[in-house]
This record gives structure tokens, C-alpha cells and sequence, in this order.
């Protein structure tokens, strides 16, 4: 076996680790990277968060937008003002014993 052949067998075995190294790089970044299969679950458990959050905060609104329709001056409920009334102002009837 002359120098040449041994020579020629070392840069097969490089470009190979170089070949392997580049493959487990790319298969690292594929898993774990910014744009990586972890990434993409957490973005996808984040959105589903923030969806329910979402959809709270929209019924929350429609509540609240009722609310205010309802002590509009179109749409007078006397029910909720009164409970207003009581909540917000503290008053209540005279014949009504308050408990503390």
C-alpha cells in the first residue's frame, strides 16, 4: 500500500465525518432551533392560550356590552339600575333591614 492510497482513505473518512457532522447539525436545528418541531409545539400550545384567552375576553365584552345597552337611555332595565344603585352608591329602600 503506497502513501497515495492511505492519503486518498483519510480524506474519504473526513469528507464522511464532515458529511455526518453537517447531518446532525441540520437534524439538531430540525428538533430544537428557533424554527425547530419544539419550537412549532410551543407556539402551538401558546396560540391555543391565547385563543381561549380570546374567547373569554369576547364574551366578556358581549356581557359588558349588554350591560351598557340596558342602561342606555333607548333600553332602561330598572332591575340592573337598581342593583346598580345598590352596589355602586350603597343606597337601599326603607323598608329593606341591612345585615352586616
Amino acid at each position: 500500500m503506497s502513501a497515495a492510497e492511505k492519503h486518498r482513505g483519510f480524506g474519504g473518512l473526513i469528507y464522511l465525518a464532515f458529511a455526518f457532522a453537517l447531518g446532525l447539525y441540520f437534524t439538531f436545528a430540525a428538533v430544537q432551533g428557533d424554527y425547530g418541531m419544539f419550537r412549532r409545539v410551543a407556539i402551538r400550545a401558546e396560540a391555543a392560550t391565547l385563543q381561549a384567552e380570546f374567547d373569554r375576553l369576547t364574551l366578556e365584552l358581549a356581557e359588558m356590552q349588554n350591560l351598557t345597552h340596558r342602561l342606555s337611555d333607548d333600553y332602561l332595565d330598572l332591575d340592573l339600575l337598581d342593583q346598580q344603585t345598590r352596589d355602586v352608591l350603597g343606597y337601599m329602600r326603607s323598608d329593606e333591614i341591612a345585615i352586616r
